[in-house]
């Protein structure tokens, strides 16, 4: 059982819409190059038994974004987290390592200054047309201009629960690993290491699946060329979802020591 922490007065409260998981079965050897030594991939057999673990793309609208303290000052911007899924060796608790975050505000050099986030500036547009009587979206478009992580992506919507996840035989693990990380790890723009955590009921998605993607992040890394982006392991929909997220996000000094030398691996600027 998850227990709820309490905020504080960074904490930001948001309710999210429009929010996916469009995530792509990889090949382990091309991610563990951007994964620190102190956390091991969060791996499955592939369709050729060899190992995979998921690197997802999580697009979302943040539709009130207020800090607890302030919760009359609200801000709305679209969102795109880049993210893998792995497990800190020293204690096994599965947690997220994010690659980086495409951010559609101006304030988003207020976290790279103050907690030197791997957030980027972009401009986003959603196109979504959504059903909540059938919980499909008759339209979801999302196109992102940014120096760092353009984005160009179609998604269907079947409206229907997602009941399988190919490849996992425990198909609940796989969902609480896919959508309920409550811990994040990243590398800082000054090379160390973070960490930040977060709250949220469960996720109850719908299934999906891509039209069209171009994914410039994920091609650029080697991670998932774009002739590959068509087809990705899985698509999980939400159409709203309240969020907490506790800030500040702290630097991890006990994992750098847990290095075997340099943090460098993994830094996307």
């Amino acid at each position: 059982m998850f227990l709820r922490p309490k905020v504080n007065g960074w904490s930001v409260l948001t309710t999210l819409r429009h929010f996916a998981i469009v995530s792509y079965a990889v090949p382990a050897e091309r991610v563990r190059p951007y994964v620190p030594a102190a956390f091991a991939l969060d791996t499955f057999s592939g369709a050729d038994g060899n190992p995979v673990v998921w690197v997802s793309v999580v697009p979302f609208e943040d539709q009130d974004f207020r800090f607890a303290a302030a919760p009359w000052a609200k801000f709305r911007f679209g969102q795109t987290n880049y993210r893998t899924y792995v497990i800190r060796r020293a204690t096994g608790e599965r947690v997220v390592w994010f690659f980086g975050t495409t951010l559609a505000s101006w304030a988003v050099r207020l976290p790279q200054i103050m907690w030197g986030l791997p957030w980027h500036r972009g401009r986003m547009k959603f196109d979504c047309t959504y059903d909540p009587a059938t919980r499909r979206y008759a339209k979801y478009e999302l196109v992102t201009k940014s120096r760092w992580g353009a984005m160009e992506l179609k998604l269907e919507s079947a409206g229907k629960a997602v009941s399988a996840l190919e490849g996992v035989e425990d198909f609940e693990g796989g969902m609480v690993v896919l959508t309920h990380p409550l811990v994040g790890y990243f590398r800082r723009r000054d090379g160390k290491l973070g960490r930040y955590s977060a709250w949220h009921d469960p996720m109850k998605p719908t299934e999906g699946r891509v039209v069209e993607a171009r994914i410039e992040v994920l091609d650029r890394l080697g991670l998932v060329p774009y002739a590959e982006q068509g087809s990705p392991h899985s698509v999980l929909i939400q159409h709203e979802w309240d969020f907490t997220i506790y800030l500040p996000p702290v630097r991890v000094r006990e994992v750098e020591k847990e290095e075997p030398g340099r943090l460098e691996a993994g830094l996307v600027l």
